[in-house]
């Protein structure tokens, strides 16, 4: 059974065995510091969530309102390395979604990702709107896309 729940600060250990079971495929080592800063620092103020299976957490994301009040940035989100596949990163993705649409003002959603989930969310409606090669890392693309809520 499936759990989705808020962070707590506890979590953090389990959310960076994620992070590093997705390197470096998904995510390049470079980008550790800058998710340990986000979880320290910001994981407890903005709706960031985890999923439990069978009392480990397999995924985690969330997002951020943007300044202009009008957009959410999803954030941060991912699967344990062996669980793709398996409609963890789905059940997030609609989870975060939902959350995003439950926000008073917000008109759209935004989210950078690179070469290997940009058609996973291309799935949910997402566009891209711009490619930066080497985005993140030599041989990693960044793909910036926005999906626009009705």
């Amino acid at each position: 059974m499936l759990t989705i729940r808020p962070y707590r600060a506890e979590d953090r250990e389990a959310c960076l065995a994620l992070f590093d079971g997705n390197m470096p495929r998904f995510f390049d080592e470079s980008e550790r510091d800058g998710f340990v800063a986000w979880l320290d620092d910001q994981a407890l103020h903005w709706p960031y969530l985890v999923i439990e299976r069978d009392d480990q957490i397999v995924a985690c994301g969330g997002h951020a309102v943007q300044p202009d009040g009008s957009s959410v940035a999803m954030c941060w989100g991912m699967v344990g390395n062996a669980l793709h596949g398996q409609g963890l990163g789905r059940a997030l993705t609609e989870a975060r979604l939902a959350a995003a649409r439950a926000t008073p003002g917000v008109r759209r959603v935004v989210l950078d990702t690179g070469p290997h989930t940009h058609s996973f969310y291309a799935r949910f409606g997402f566009k891209t709107v711009k490619v930066t090669p080497d985005g993140y890392a030599p041989g990693m693309d960044r793909w910036d896309m926005e999906l626009k809520l009705d």
